[in-house]
């Protein structure tokens, strides 16, 4: 359980309880920030009947703080945990903890069983102006072209509607983004932008009503996943599918990381992308010839093979990747479905959307809430996930706008150098990473921009005993051969990657852009790491020539 509340624990107070989940899988790195931060992995935050709003603005950052440890994924956790200096861990996470915080809120209010009922509203309004504050601020303005007419989409809309949809949305064509959706109206938070019955959700149920799962069902380690990928390779066909007007509205190609062509690929060499894409396609192509052409030879009528050549088999793969979402059912199965009208919402590093995916079971249909407002006109979108643009290129088609957090680089560290890596604090981490140091607020002495994790790790290889960071010249020529071989490794990738030398991006083709884009990204997060080994080296110099001259 995240949170709840309590009856008083002092005077005629109430209290919220913030509690990490014992089954989080990163309990123990969480307990430890916590526990670094003053806190425990059970809190209970009072408020008085009569708090002024200052002891309100102090109560919510301390609900805040709490909030932002429980909801930090792996990425956020392993650069943020030292880094003192920053507020918020990450735009979705911000979101995340100000929506839990006021879910808590909301809930002791509803109950009615308090007093102080004034200051409760008080702090319901402190947390829904600090949510405004933070989205006007993270704001991204999408420019709609209004000459697209997007009339497949709106008989989509229509059907959805005649079989139980309700929206606020509108589908429109977003420059640079392609179909998105914008808001009818002001949306607050809380409300409910979209919402889909189950009974127009795709998923494996019908798959399991068609002639072609009693051979499916039958073949060994076949996923409802991998059926429903073929079912929806003959269903497109289909002129009497109650689906033809989904069908209906999806690209004839949907220009993924998987559809790259020669010269785009060319473009990523050096870079972990191409890797990525060349391991996925042979992984597609595989699965392929494992399936074809041996079940249109054997069950013609029932896989045309029309219907099943390699690029269409693509094609299906790329809308599954690009348009399905997990859905948690009432049954309490987690399905992957393709789910009508939502798949306009395009993903963003500032959602408005984080909390969906699960069907509400007094309605049976799935809901999409806002978590922060969106107004009228503007954008509506959600997150995909926490996703690298690597990951986001290969099985998206698209690099999101602005700087993503999830843009690492893994290090590769045989972690059994350390002798006495039990005693070391970051001993659980047994991956690192690096990313853009721009994303970082602490570029002080021992710390660069770059991650803890991985500058401890380096520190203890070449002295396992070392408990403290001191400014003694044994620790910091240490932390001058730590900063030195971390600038060598990555002036070495710098020069992998080549020149920025291709010019005509504008009419070049949409995956050689992508490509070069990409590429790009790739030398600024690897040019910040080296300019910030090199401003570290420069600290630490000083602090070298300090010590010598007071000797």
């Amino acid at each position: 359980m995240l949170g709840s509340f309590d009856k008083p624990v002092t005077g005629d107070g109430y209290s919220i309880v913030l509690e990490l989940p014992v089954n989080d899988p990163l309990y123990d790195k969480k307990k430890k920030l916590l526990h670094d931060k003053g806190f425990g992995i059970k809190e209970q935050i009072p408020l008085e009947s009569s708090s002024s709003p200052d002891s309100i603005s102090k109560t919510l950052e301390t609900m805040l703080q709490i909030g932002r440890i429980i909801h930090l994924n792996e990425v956020e956790l392993y650069f943020g945990e030292f880094d003192t200096q920053s507020g918020s861990y990450s735009t979705r996470n911000e979101v995340e903890a100000l929506n839990l915080v006021l879910s808590l809120v909301e809930s002791l209010l509803a109950s009615q069983m308090h007093k102080q009922i004034n200051v409760w509203k008080d702090l319901k309004k402190a947390i829904i102006d600090k949510i405004h504050e933070f989205g006007n601020q993270n704001k991204v303005d999408a420019k709609i072209d209004r000459n697209y007419i997007c009339a497949k989409e709106k008989y989509l809309v229509q059907w959805g509607e005649r079989n139980g949809v309700k929206t606020k949305l509108e589908i429109a064509y977003v420059e640079g983004a392609g179909r998105g959706v914008i808001a009818m109206e002001d949306l607050n938070i809380g409300d409910i932008a979209l919402e889909i019955p189950v009974s127009i959700i795709i998923s494996e149920e019908l798959v399991y009503k068609s002639d072609m799962y009693n051979i499916l069902g039958k073949l060994d380690g076949m996923s409802s996943e991998t059926m429903l990928l073929l079912w929806s390779m003959k269903e497109k066909h289909n002129c009497k599918s109650k689906f033809k007007n989904y069908f209906d509205t999806l690209p004839e190609e949907f220009n993924t990381g998987l559809s790259f062509g020669v010269h785009a690929i060319m473009a990523l060499e050096g870079t972990l992308l191409l890797d990525e894409i060349i391991q996925a396609k042979e992984h597609l192509r595989m699965q392929y010839e494992e399936l074809f052409p041996a079940l249109c030879n054997d069950y013609p009528d029932i896989f045309p093979p029309e219907f099943y050549t390699w690029e269409q088999f693509l094609w299906a793969c790329e809308l599954w990747y690009s348009n399905s979402m997990k859905v948690m059912f009432a049954d309490g199965k987690l399905r992957t479905c393709l789910i009508p009208i939502a798949g306009f919402l395009n993903h963003s590093l500032y959602p408005h959307i984080v909390h969906y995916g699960k069907v509400d079971s007094a309605t049976n249909t799935l809901k999409f809430p806002l978590s922060r407002r969106c107004s009228a006109s503007e954008e509506c979108c959600l997150s995909y996930g926490n996703f690298s643009t690597s990951h986001l290129i290969t099985f998206y088609g698209f690099s999101p706008q602005g700087d993503n957090p999830y843009d690492v680089i893994p290090i590769d560290l045989d972690v059994g150098q350390v002798d006495n890596i039990e005693d070391c604090p970051m001993s659980n981490w047994t991956t690192h990473m690096v990313r853009g140091t721009w994303l970082s607020n602490n570029h002080n002495m021992y710390h660069y921009g770059l991650p803890s994790p991985l500058l401890d790790y380096l520190r203890r290889v070449r002295n396992p005993t070392q408990q403290e960071k001191t400014f003694l010249p044994a620790d910091l020529e240490i932390e001058m051969e730590v900063l030195e071989d971390l600038q060598l490794t990555f002036s070495d990738m710098l020069e992998n990657l080549g020149d920025s030398d291709f010019e005509d991006r504008e009419n070049t083709s949409w995956d050689v852009k992508l490509a070069v884009e990409f590429k790009d990204l790739q030398r600024k997060i690897v040019s910040s790491i080296i300019n910030s080994c090199s401003a570290g080296r420069k600290l630490v110099e000083n602090e070298l020539s300090r010590f010598m001259s007071k000797e």
